[in-house]
């Protein structure tokens, strides 16, 4: 009998999970193939909420590898890493698997890619070739990419990026965002039934609240944007805000304290350590716009034809759609982004927004490279130079 190909897929936050959840179901669900879960980083926190019992619900995690310390300083995220190095090395020498599957750019993810590639162990990176001009990321997500042995990409253009990194073409596949099929998997949940979720009433307006630290800044700066952005939206009239948390790069802590403070002085307003998936994606059925600088406001929003606020230059590089507004973290910019999202001509040009992002269906097409691609010579690359 053939032995059935492992396929280790490692998960570090609520958001990557969410990407990778459609794509984990896939796996599960093909008989040829085992799959393996690793759950790390901030999924083990109970500050963040504890967010691996989300995946406990629909999978079996194989491993549990926490690395976080109390502290985000630059000094705890490199201890959190050197941690994360010696956890992984006995985790993949334990588990054995054929190829590792990762996405995005966090720190934790580029000492797993280092672990599996002093292993020997194929990578499969999803998410390369973007760029997010206002953190490290982009430097993690480029070294990732020169670690890995398979690349999964948003679009055309995503692709070129990481062939121009040396990449082979034929080891570089775009299909689309495959955290999109989410969107069409899920039973989304209706108004009263995600009202009641949440324990929150929306209002005339609504909108949902996700930043994150700009991690080229320092802590001043960071204070000083971020209180801007509470003074502008505690202007906002008959408007309901859901806040999720900042992650845990460094930085985190700092804003999460002051949405803490803030949610505990306006009423119209909640907090989350995280929605989880299916709250989260039928959130957006309801808000006007996803506002602050995660990810989800460029790649999902879109979908449903609701607004993004972009603060900010985190996820500067990145293509968006038409739907997205972008602005500085000062007042009188973020006072003039609001204005736009609710101007007649916006909301007029989001019934006909195209999500340059896809359609879903991309975790199938993953899945069958991963199912069927020769794995017997993989790890020896070959640098591709542009001529």
């Amino acid at each position: 009998m053939k032995n059935k190909r492992k396929i280790c897929v490692v998960t570090g936050t609520r958001a990557d999970y969410g990407l990778l959840t459609p794509l984990i179901e896939e796996i599960n669900n093909d008989n040829s193939l085992e799959l393996q879960i690793i759950a790390t980083g901030m999924h083990l926190s109970p500050e963040f909420g504890l967010t691996y019992k989300e995946i406990e619900k629909d999978f079996t995690i194989d491993k549990k590898i926490e690395i976080l310390l109390s502290s985000d300083s630059s000094v705890a995220v490199s201890k959190a890493m050197g941690l994360a190095q010696i956890s992984f090395s006995e985790a993949f020498d334990e588990l054995k698997p054929d190829i590792i599957v990762i996405l995005g750019d966090r720190f934790e993810i580029l000492t797993v890619a280092t672990v599996a590639m002093i292993g020997n162990i194929p990578i499969a990176h999803i998410s390369g070739g973007e760029l997010t001009l206002g953190a490290i990321d982009d430097s993690i997500r480029h070294a990732i990419t020169k670690m890995s042995h398979l690349h999964f990409v948003a679009t055309k253009e995503y692709k070129k990026r990481v062939i121009q990194l040396g990449e082979e073409e034929n080891k570089v596949f775009n299909f689309g965002e495959s955290g999109l099929d989410n969107i069409f998997n899920l039973k989304l949940l209706k108004k009263d039934e995600f009202e009641k979720s949440i324990n929150f009433k929306l209002n005339k307006r609504n909108l949902l609240f996700t930043y994150h630290p700009t991690t080229l800044d320092d802590e001043a700066k960071i204070i000083n944007d971020f209180q801007n952005i509470l003074n502008t939206i505690t202007n906002l009239t008959k408007t309901n805000i859901i806040f999720t948390k900042a992650n845990a790069d460094a930085g985190g802590r700092i804003i999460n304290k002051m949405i803490e403070e803030y949610v505990s002085r306006h009423a119209n307003s909640v907090l989350f350590d995280s929605l989880g998936q299916l709250r989260y994606i039928s959130a957006l059925q309801f808000v006007d716009a996803v506002v602050g600088n995660t990810s989800s406001g460029i790649v999902e929003a879109p979908s449903f034809r609701i607004g993004t606020i972009n603060i900010g230059h985190r996820q500067k590089g990145r293509i968006r759609a038409k739907s997205v507004i972008d602005c500085e973290p000062t007042e009188e910019s973020l006072l003039s982004a609001f204005q736009l999202l609710y101007s007649k001509k916006f909301k007029n040009k989001l019934k006909t927004i195209k999500n340059p992002y896809g359609n879903g269906g991309g975790s199938f097409k993953i899945k069958e490279v991963l199912k069927n691609i020769d794995l017997s010579r993989i790890v020896y690359k070959n640098f591709k130079d542009i001529i």
